[in-house]
């Protein structure tokens, strides 16, 4: 095999490969031999059929596999001998082939940047955190209890006010005719919680239990259903009860139907709650102002290839939010010429933080353990309750989609070791400064 360097540009590369006719038909040769072996032809014991005919008939796909085979083969030793990591696929040229003739082909291939290691030590950071205070507990506890109220029928022969519930059957018709998802039987409906389109729930306030009543609505320009945006419609409502809600006491018995011992014990895992939630997303803004820290350390060349592909998947996003209607409403306003120069330096920034955080984990040894995968599956089964074995068959049963978990969990390790050598100061804000979103292209989402 004569290798021949034809180009060396950054981190892009070029070479021609000769592979000699003679090696060519040799392995034609065998293949061939081969296929003899397992083949039947008329008048010929397998193995004994003449190479002549052997080549007339199965000459052209044997050629074919032998070409590609040899390729292959020859490509990955290119990569070898010149001890090149390659970032993407190698491209793979033919140049000339001919039977009988030298096969000549190129190998284009972009490579992983060298990357110097960062003086994490020397990266500043500012921690913001919250500490939940009394008024955010209790209103925590009060939404609980609210959203464990029950309902009882109410005796007194009264009408309806904001803050009752009614049991109704309704049909909703759109001129003259039931139009789909608009009837509904032994509805519960709190009268004044804003559930149903504008002017439904004030209709019914005065009404009483054995009521008919006829509600006139209009549907909302913006509603998701196209049909009945903008439309006006009937409603026909039949008033079966009308109940009240009663809250909870804050006991142990309510404690207990929520899955704690006592009051006490409720109390301290609501509290745990709160923090933990102020304390993640805490980390997630400590973790973007680091990788726009990392951003800004870093400037090396990253292959173009893999901008690309991450522009493409950027790009192919925007253009579903323009089919459906989605689109950000800053986005909307530009033009293609400026989201494609926008979403380009971002897929590039990706990229380089990609490559950095990788390049890290490497240097220092960093992997993902099957413990740490479990804990990401079961993060992913709580986030659906009731099916959580279902999900954790899933990933058990789906390796991709295992897989799919193992790369956040080894940039959040990344990004824990990195935070290990930086400097850290905390600040205490408040919970809307926290949730304030950074006006920072969102890393690596």
């Amino acid at each position: 095999m004569q290798i021949t360097e034809k180009a060396a540009s950054g981190l892009k590369r070029e070479y021609n490969v000769v592979i000699a006719a003679s090696i060519i038909e040799q392995r034609m040769t065998t293949r061939l031999s081969e296929v003899g072996q397992q083949v039947n032809l008329p008048g010929f014991r397998p193995g004994k059929a003449p190479m002549n005919l052997l080549r007339k008939r199965f000459g052209q796909s044997v050629m074919g596999e032998i070409l590609d085979q040899t390729i292959n083969e020859s490509a990955q030793s290119v990569i070898s001998q010149k001890a090149l990591k390659p970032a993407l696929q190698p491209k793979i040229e033919l140049v000339n082939f001919a039977e009988g003739k030298d096969l000549e082909f190129d190998v284009k291939v972009e490579v992983l940047p060298d990357i110097a290691a960062p003086d994490f030590g020397k990266v500043a950071l500012e921690k913001w955190v919250v500490k939940a205070d009394e008024a955010e507990f209790d209103k925590a506890i009060k939404q609980l209890l609210d959203n464990n109220r029950t309902t009882k029928v109410i005796a007194e022969d009264r009408k309806a006010k904001n803050g009752d519930v009614v049991v109704i059957d309704y049909v909703g018709k759109l001129n003259g005719e039931a139009f789909e998802g608009g009837t509904a039987f032994d509805a519960y409906l709190e009268l004044g919680s804003g559930q149903f389109i504008p002017g439904f729930e004030d209709q019914l306030i005065g009404v009483k239990a054995g009521d008919a009543a006829v509600l006139n609505v209009t549907f909302p320009a913006d509603y998701g259903s196209k049909n009945l945006a903008g439309q006006a419609v009937v409603f026909n409502v039949n008033v079966k009860e009308l109940r009240e809600l009663e809250t909870p006491t804050l006991d142990d018995a309510f404690a207990k139907r929520m899955g704690e011992e006592s009051v006490d014990t409720l109390k301290a895992k609501t509290r745990e709650i709160i923090q933990g939630s102020y304390d993640r997303l805490s980390r997630l803004r400590l973790k973007r102002n680091l990788l726009d820290k990392l951003a800004e350390l870093d400037t090396f060349a990253v292959p173009e290839g893999m901008v690309d592909a991450e522009f493409n998947a950027i790009w192919n996003q925007i253009e579903q939010a323009k089919t459906s209607g989605q689109m950000d409403p800053d986005d909307a306003k530009k033009t293609d010429d400026e989201l494609r120069k926008e979403y380009r330096a971002i897929a590039e920034r990706r990229v380089r933080l990609g490559l950095l955080l990788s390049d890290v984990g490497q240097k220092n040894n960093i992997a993902v353990t099957p413990e740490e995968l479990g804990q990401a599956v079961a993060a992913q089964a709580s986030r659906y309750p009731g099916q959580e074995q279902s999900v954790v068959n899933y990933y058990k049963n789906t390796p991709e989609a295992l897989e799919s978990l193992r790369a956040p969990a080894f940039e959040d390790k990344v990004v824990d070791f990195i935070l290990g050598s930086a400097k850290i100061s905390e600040k205490t804000v408040t919970i809307e400064e926290l949730q304030k979103d950074p006006e920072t292209p969102l890393a690596l989402a």
